[in-house]
């Protein structure tokens, strides 16, 4: 099997490979080395650094001397329901999120106001930042009515820029959990906005850093107002960048569902695409993850789900028919309790087929081969039990392996080659994230719709035309988990 110069370009693109692991080592070295690996029991993550995101320089101009004293930050809630709705599930704490309460300027609310009054281009409402109740309220001058207003707005609109406007609720089967509110505590945005008295320049860098935002983000200032439709398609899509990280790191890869696309990134830059083929609608539908390759899996085994043991009568089927069986490539064990556990090994006719990436999640679900490579050749290709099948899997389990576990090119080929189950665990961490976006810049870098795969853009488009709703604690779907770990 020749791998050719492709995947060695793609290595050499991204400039993160190690030159001491390219390089020639003396045995003793390699002893040295060696030893040294077996004390990492944790991989380096190739995240960015955390950063305090609207950092702002500090002005050249003396601070202002404040004409009253300033309010020490006070946690209050944003609003007082009538009730808080009440969980089924115990894991999430649906509780509503309290802004803190800060001194305001009158020069510092005028800025948050057409802050506000511009936001539109966004993709957000000015609207729902009330900029009426806040020109009211800068018109009778500084003060605890002030501070509460502003400290309260501005609340909203960073929890709106930095986390996503759209409810959780309305992000359906939505399990990305987003670090930007624990990274950037709407406390420490809003102090710092004050401290600098740049408010604006605040709120400007709270934007996703992804340049395919920035591409929606221009082409919604492009489309005309009367264009409704198009317009809410664009903002819809623009919030779900939001519900991301901001920043989603040097490399990573990333898959937008819709488009049946696997993209390898690296520093904003497409090295590679893959075909993918992705869950069918309904209950097997692909969730939306963030998720981090713990391993590449070479020449994998499959153990078969009982849904199919048990269930459609393969464990049976392998017990009685060996012949069989060894030619499909399964092996059954009866267990103690009447059960049967069939495990397919490694082979061209694997349901895996020769690489799996491993990114533990409790949906189970993971990128990984396949030798019916005959759905990758259909414009839709959503055929899996949610499960992501990618084209060229082998090609990219050996970049990952070289990136991310620091083996050379020839070992990696050996080792894909060898037709024995190989576990490479990464020493460096990528991202891998599952998206859903019917707007969005394609892997030509053309902005276009993509078919609503799996009927989610309504939820998000009804939430945009309904008045804002506060925010609760909630960070993920508190929809069921479905453990989609079988890639037929």
């Amino acid at each position: 099997m020749r791998f050719g110069c492709s995947m060695l370009a793609v290595v050499a693109a991204t400039g993160l490979a190690a030159q001491p692991v390219l390089a020639q080592k003396t045995d003793a070295t390699k002893t040295e080395a060696a030893k040294k690996a077996k004390t990492v029991s944790t991989p380096t993550s190739i995240l960015p650094t955390p950063q305090a995101t609207p950092t702002v320089q500090a002005s050249s101009k003396p601070a202002k001397t404040p004409a009253r004293p300033a309010v020490q930050p006070v946690v209050q809630p944003s609003a007082v329901p009538t009730a808080i709705p009440t969980v089924s599930k115990p894991v999430v704490q649906d509780v509503l999120l309290a802004e803190p309460v800060m001194s305001w300027s009158v020069a510092d609310a005028k800025s948050l106001l057409g802050t506000i009054e511009y936001i539109g281009k966004e993709g957000l409402i000015p609207a729902d930042y009330q900029p009426s109740a806040l020109r009211a309220a800068i018109a009778k001058g500084e003060g605890d009515e002030l501070d509460a207003l502003a400290s309260r707005l501005f609340g909203w609109l960073i929890e709106d820029l930095r986390d996503g406007r759209t409810p959780m609720k309305a992000r359906v089967q939505w399990f990305a959990v987003d670090p930007d509110q624990d990274l950037n505590p709407t406390a420490q945005i809003m102090a710092q906005a004050l401290s600098e008295h740049d408010v604006a320049g605040v709120v400007a860098k709270l934007a996703p850093t992804n340049p395919d935002y920035a591409a929606l983000k221009a082409d919604l200032n492009a489309t005309p107002m009367a264009n409704k439709a198009r317009r809410a398609l664009i903002q819809a899509n623009m919030d779900r960048w939001r519900w991301l990280a901001r920043d989603l790191g040097d490399v990573y890869l990333m898959t937008n569902i819709p488009e049946f696309q696997l993209r390898l990134v690296v520093r904003n830059k497409i090295i590679r695409s893959y075909k993918t083929v992705v869950g069918k609608p309904g209950r097997t539908a692909t969730p939306q993850l963030a998720e981090t390759v713990s391993a590449v899996v070479f020449n994998p085994t499959w153990t078969v789900p009982q849904s199919i043991v048990k269930g459609e009568g393969l464990g049976a089927k392998v017990l009685n028919n060996p012949a069989w069986a060894k030619s499909a490539g399964y092996k059954a064990t009866k267990n103690g309790d009447g059960t049967i556990t069939v495990v397919q090994q490694p082979g061209a006719t694997n349901s895996l087929g020769l690489m799996k990436i491993d990114m533990p999640n409790p949906h189970a679900i993971y990128l990984h081969d396949t030798p019916s490579k005959q759905y990758f050749n259909s414009e839709v290709r959503a055929f899996s039990h949610g499960c992501i099948r990618t084209e060229r899997a082998v090609e990219l389990g050996m970049t990952m392996a070289i990136l991310g576990a620091q083996k050379t090119a020839a070992d990696a080929a050996d080792i894909s080659r060898s037709g024995k189950y190989t576990k490479v665990e990464m020493t460096r961490t990528f991202p891998v994230y599952l998206t859903y976006f019917t707007y969005a810049r394609s892997i030509d870098g053309q902005l276009k719709p993509f078919n609503d795969l799996y009927e989610r853009d309504k939820p998000v488009l009804d939430s945009f035309a309904a008045p804002r709703q506060l925010k609760t604690t909630q960070r993920a779907s508190e929809e069921e988990i479905i453990k989609l770990d079988n890639p037929l």
